[in-house]
């Protein structure tokens, strides 16, 4: 089943250095973009993460330092990553917890101010694990009935992630072919951040996620102990994360001027 979209959306996967959102590099990062009316675009780069990748990463998708060395810097590349993503919803596999966080870091650390509003992301792993409970690999054979060549490299793993997607679509009658429901769908909670250390309560207020504060009102914990929002912006914490920590000290600002 093809997707039905408002707009383009754009699956993409991230080989890195790690998985430490805030301390890890990418080396590779690979976009397919699906436009409404059905034309794709695909990109793929290797990205010299200017650090080494860890033995135990190299194992893992065979992206030596060797193959980086002469590659461009996320920050040299990141203008023209986020040109071909900035009109588009997002999608990937366990992207909603990794690779949308790490993406969004990385362009931070390049000053290209990314944030999620007015798109929505679908993480097609959520529909598997909520489904079948499998990996991308099990994923592809189970719905497209082929072996997945390649695994762990960005494009191939991109390329899946699309097709699994559409063969979900086919495979369950109650599956939505609609962008906002399936975000709605594949979201395991809703965080005000990308990395849950702010969330979203059922009254709809951020509320820290972790601490001594946890399940307080940010504004709550702002008015109360304001040096808690300085020990956050020195500590080490995702750019993504004091970015929305400021947003809300200052829309809390412009609410005590109005």
């Amino acid at each position: 089943m093809e997707l039905k979209l408002r707009r383009p959306i754009c699956f993409f996967d991230l080989e890195t250095t790690g998985t430490d959102i805030t301390k890890d590099r990418i080396v590779e990062i690979s976009i397919l973009k699906v436009h409404p009316n059905g034309n794709k675009e695909s990109r793929t780069w290797l990205v010299n993460p200017e650090r080494p990748i860890p033995p135990a990463t190299i194992a893992f998708h065979g992206i030596t330092d060797e193959r980086v060395a002469n590659e461009p810097t996320f920050k040299a590349l990141s203008g023209t990553i986020y040109n071909m993503i900035k009109d588009s919803d997002l999608a990937g596999y366990n992207s909603d917890r990794f690779d949308i966080p790490l993406l969004a870091e990385e362009l931070l650390r390049a000053d290209v101010d990314f944030d999620m509003k007015n798109r929505v992301s679908v993480d097609v792993q959520t529909i598997f694990h909520k489904k079948e409970e499998r990996t991308l690999s099990a994923a592809y054979k189970f719905y497209c009935g082929q072996v997945l060549e390649n695994a762990h490299s960005a494009e191939a793993d991109t390329n899946a992630t699309y097709e699994i997607l559409k063969s979900q679509l086919d495979h369950y009658d109650d599956l939505p072919n609609d962008m906002n429901a399936l975000s709605e769908y594949t979201t395991r909670r809703v965080t005000a951040d990308f990395a849950g250390f702010i969330v979203v309560n059922k009254d709809g207020d951020e509320v820290f996620g972790f601490g001594k504060h946890k399940g307080v009102k940010v504004e709550k914990v702002l008015d109360e102990e304001p040096g808690y929002y300085g020990w956050i912006q020195n500590a080490d914490f995702p750019l993504y994360t004091k970015k929305v920590l400021t947003a809300i000290k200052l829309r809390k600002l412009n609410n005590k001027l109005v």
